[in-house]
């Protein structure tokens, strides 16, 4: 018996703490959730707010523009499911309106060569698709800001 999913290295959708991220994602829109009492953004989900312990979040909405705050260049593929992406650009990126969170990611639409680090982005939404995956799901990715 396999552990793993049959939409694997596809992200698991339904799993409750980001199911609402990949909904919004789904819609084209970048949602993270913010304390409902103090407003910290908390990014990766948690069960209670960090600074406040409350348990209520809100899902915002955010503009989409971010800065690049790491990456590396992908040029071998660790999984087969990969192969078709190669080379590719795994990132951590910043948004404006939440400099304390890092939304992990990947930089489209440029040459790996040409990206520098606190580059502004722009959130762009496209399919994940995997060699040997039928499904793909909505992400959230990042190019060049105009």
């Amino acid at each position: 018996m396999s552990l793993q999913r049959e939409d694997f290295p596809l992200p698991d959708t339904r799993w409750e703490p980001t199911r609402k991220y990949w909904e919004a994602a789904a819609r084209g829109e970048l949602r993270i959730p913010q304390c409902a009492r103090c407003g910290r953004w908390v990014w990766y989900p948690k069960a209670d707010c960090p600074d406040c312990y409350h348990a209520e979040f809100i899902w915002t909405k955010l503009s989409g523009r971010a800065n690049l705050f790491s990456h590396v260049v992908v040029r071998h593929a660790f999984l087969p499911q990969y192969q078709n992406l190669i080379p590719f650009v795994p990132a951590l990126v910043v948004p404006v309106e939440a400099p304390e969170v890092r939304i992990a990611t990947r930089i489209v639409e440029i040459e790996p060569e040409e990206i520098q680090i606190d580059m502004p982005l722009q959130v762009v939404f496209a399919p994940l698709q995997f060699d040997g995956v039928e499904a793909t799901v909505v992400a959230p990715l990042f190019q060049p800001a105009p």
